[in-house]
């Protein structure tokens, strides 16, 4: 009868063992709310991952990549967008123009991410308004990385820039023109600048105070060829000018389910005649 009870107690003493490991995984695995950020390693630090694989490319003097809008919620056009653009010949990697989530919840995040990941190339995106809502303001940051970066991939200086002045209280800080200028400033070292940011100067959601400023900043570097934004769900194409005859080309991308994205291919010019860019419209 004691050893009956011996074994009894040893059994359950592994059946609690048992229970509570069983229990501890689950309690890893349970999201106990919507705001809360977890991700995996292989979910951070994605702009840094991407710059690097484009530097690991060869060098070139024409640049191709593809340009999408505004992504939210729209995941079947998402999908269908990377088996397109897949498709396309020559593009080394694609820029998204921000807004890649609707309410900046980390499972929009992260089931944008899987079907990004898609694409055969590198993904890179500027931060939107609706990126910023809720703890999507950490979550980029954990995700992807800085609001504002550059990188200089065969003489072509890209610069992101984080545009979003209404999630910012309009406080005089976004867009943080004086970095914007930094990240533009050595010219030494390259040839051709393409700007991207998600909401254009004039929009409501800028900060109106910073118009003129923003846009005469850009004017006054000569290398500045084109300024790439989202925000507006449909094509626009506008430009600045100076009374220096001085021209910068700016582009609003559609948003995706318009099932539209553009695909550029710039190259260093430096003649007026020559805008050292082209850009087509890809119907998916």
């Amino acid at each position: 009868m004691k050893f009956l009870l011996n074994r009894r107690a040893i059994n359950f003493h592994y059946l609690c063992i048992f229970i509570l490991g069983v229990s501890l995984q689950l309690v890893g695995c349970i999201q106990y709310s919507p705001y809360e950020i977890r991700l995996k390693e292989h979910e951070k630090n994605l702009t840094e991952k991407a710059i690097r694989r484009i530097a690991s490319l060869p060098a070139t003097d024409t640049v191709c990549f593809a340009f999408i809008g505004d992504a939210q919620r729209f995941y079947d056009d998402a999908l269908a967008l990377t088996e397109s653009i897949n498709k396309q010949p020559g593009i080394l990697f694609t820029i998204g123009a921000g807004d890649i989530t609707d309410f900046g919840l980390v499972m929009e995040y992260q089931a944008m991410l899987q079907i990004l990941s898609l694409l055969h190339m590198p993904f890179l995106t500027v931060v939107g308004n609706h990126d910023l809502l809720y703890n999507g303001y950490y979550i980029y940051q954990e995700m992807f990385g800085p609001f504002d970066f550059q990188f200089t991939y065969s003489g072509f200086r890209f610069v992101f820039v984080n545009t979003n002045s209404r999630e910012f209280y309009f406080n005089g800080t976004v867009p943080n023109i004086a970095l914007m200028a930094e990240n533009l400033k050595d010219t030494a070292n390259y040839k051709t600048a393409i700007v991207i940011a998600h909401i254009p100067p004039g929009n409501d959601d800028f900060d109106n105070r910073l118009n003129n400023k923003y846009i005469n900043t850009l004017l006054s570097n000569p290398k500045v060829k084109l300024h790439l934004n989202g925000h507006n769900h449909d094509f626009r194409h506008f430009t600045w000018n100076d009374s220096n005859g001085r021209v910068i080309n700016c582009y609003n991308s559609y948003s995706l389910d318009k099932r539209y994205y553009l695909v550029f291919k710039v190259w260093h010019s430096d003649s007026t005649s020559n805008p050292g860019y082209s850009v087509q419209t890809i119907k998916f």
